[in-house]
């Protein structure tokens, strides 16, 4: 029984260990690869946030045109302006504005927008658990491959409940923390600080990331494996700050919300971004770390 007990255990450490930060940190030396030398906070960042955010207005939009079938009451809230970049010259008519155009398949409107997708499969590691793989398309250096969604807590609010077996809760370079769980405690608190976040008909973020048939395809970043010495990171993370003019419309896709309703700073989201070109077939493997000198 013992043996058994121990065996399991084993099993389920050696797949927690690779998102386990004390962990990680004691064997940052054996391990030099996995850790990226920055000379100031302020140049932690492969590309700028406007280009951030363009690669995400560019997806969201393509995103809500291609769902204008569920989209009805959002649409007829926008100024005409606006309706014209998500609806074609014959249903800009009142009566039409979300009748079904087909079937909606957000990973097909990533390929053909971004012209690449990605998707949770078995790791490559061995006793890794769960990857994300490129299984289409080509990634360019410096585009944004994914994102890590969860609820946002900043440095003073509490997560020790929803912390304990948790291996999905990252700490951002200011110690603001994402919890990236999708599952247990941590998915009650977000499903509930996401649905308080509401105005009217627009959502204001996106809650089917805790599901199978997530709607936004990026959000699936906490799911990406640490490097090792076999194999050298091909992203990393970078904080990004929604900003105040990101539109109403398109907010139902960003895969964060902040635990608190009244925080008082921007929507803190963290990306993943492409060190080098990366090729369909290839996992994607990040450092943790960011070394400042």
């Amino acid at each position: 029984m013992f043996r058994i007990v121990m065996k399991r255990f084993l099993d389920k450490w050696k797949s927690y260990r690779h998102r386990f930060v004390p962990w990680i940190a004691l064997n940052l030396r054996k391990n030099e690869r996995t850790i990226r030398h920055v000379t100031e906070r302020s140049k932690d960042r492969l590309v700028s946030d406007e280009v951030v955010s363009e690669t995400l207005l560019h997806l969201f939009r393509a995103l809500l045109r291609n769902d204008v079938a569920h989209q009805g009451e959002v649409l007829r809230l926008l100024p005409a302006s606006t309706q014209t970049r998500y609806l074609s010259p014959e249903t800009t008519e009142g009566p039409d504005i979300g009748e079904p155009k087909g079937e909606h398949r957000p990973i097909e409107t990533m390929l053909l927008t971004v012209g690449f997708c990605i998707e949770r499969k078995p790791s490559s590691l061995p006793f890794a658990g769960t990857g994300v793989f490129v299984t289409r398309g080509f990634v360019h250096k410096g585009t944004t491959v994914a994102m890590y969604p969860g609820t946002i807590y900043q440095a003073y609010e509490p997560i020790l409940f929803q912390s304990i077996r948790n291996p999905f809760v990252f700490r951002c370079i200011d110690h603001v923390l994402i919890d990236g769980n999708d599952k247990g405690i941590s998915k009650i608190v977000y499903r509930s600080c996401s649905g308080r976040d509401r105005l009217g008909p627009f959502g204001l973020s996106d809650i089917t990331w805790l599901t199978a048939n997530t709607e936004n395809p990026l959000a699936v970043g906490q799911y990406v494996n640490n490097c090792s010495n076999e194999r050298a990171a091909n992203v990393c993370y970078q904080e990004y700050d929604v900003p105040e003019a990101f539109p109403l419309e398109l907010r139902q896709y960003l895969p964060n919300v902040n635990y608190r309703h009244d925080t008082q700073r921007p929507l803190r989201c963290v990306v993943l971004v492409a060190l080098r070109d990366i090729h369909p077939g290839e996992e994607l493997f990040s450092n943790y770390f960011t070394i400042v000198h």
